[in-house]
């Protein structure tokens, strides 16, 4: 049996704002969605912490290579945070940078607005701005202190390079690369 579809319906034609990265942004939420659901939310974000970690490694090693360097320093992981994430569409910038710390804000995500709601999905910003600091200089802490995705206007993330008083105090996820620690 065939099916026919009348000359006049051009489905090609439709108006649809249906393209590969809104299907893949989409998907990625409906994803963490299902895992918080079913899992709840600190589950789905260890899951997504992980594969946030790979994408970091693979990232990090990306620019390592293209500068080729062996490790970046401090300024260098600040740029690289920045330009990663200029190159998928967020808006990352630097409101503070010192030898401890580096405070980035954020006025766009890269998921759009498929990140509102979806907590878990700020877990690869966290893991890939983690490894990234901890590969290269053995130590980062990251605080998401605003999200979009909490419907806060603006993302205010701070990546701690050394253990401090401050950063102790600071709720964040700690990474290690325990080849570079200092003893």
């Amino acid at each position: 049996m065939s099916i026919h579809i009348s000359d006049e319906l051009k489905i090609d034609c439709v108006e649809l704002p249906l393209e590969r990265d809104l299907f893949l942004r989409t998907l990625v939420r409906e994803l963490s969605g299902t895992l918080e659901d079913i899992i709840g939310y600190e589950e789905a974000a260890g899951y997504i912490s992980i594969v946030g970690q790979r994408v970091g490694e693979w990232i990090n090693t990306e620019y390592k290579q293209a500068l080729n360097i062996k490790a970046l320093n401090a300024s260098q992981v600040a740029e690289v945070c920045i330009d990663l994430k200029k190159r998928i569409q967020g808006d990352f910038y630097i409101i503070e940078h010192n030898n401890d710390k580096i405070v980035f804000g954020n006025r766009a995500c890269p998921f759009g607005d498929k990140v509102v709601g979806r907590s878990s999905m700020c877990m690869m910003t966290s893991n890939v701005f983690g490894s990234i600091a901890a590969d290269n200089l053995g130590y980062g802490k990251v605080a998401l202190e605003k999200t979009i995705a909490k419907n806060d206007k603006e993302c205010r993330v701070v990546l701690y390079l050394n253990q401090t008083d401050e950063s102790e105090q600071s709720t964040g996820r700690e990474y290690f690369n325990t080849d570079l620690i200092k003893e």
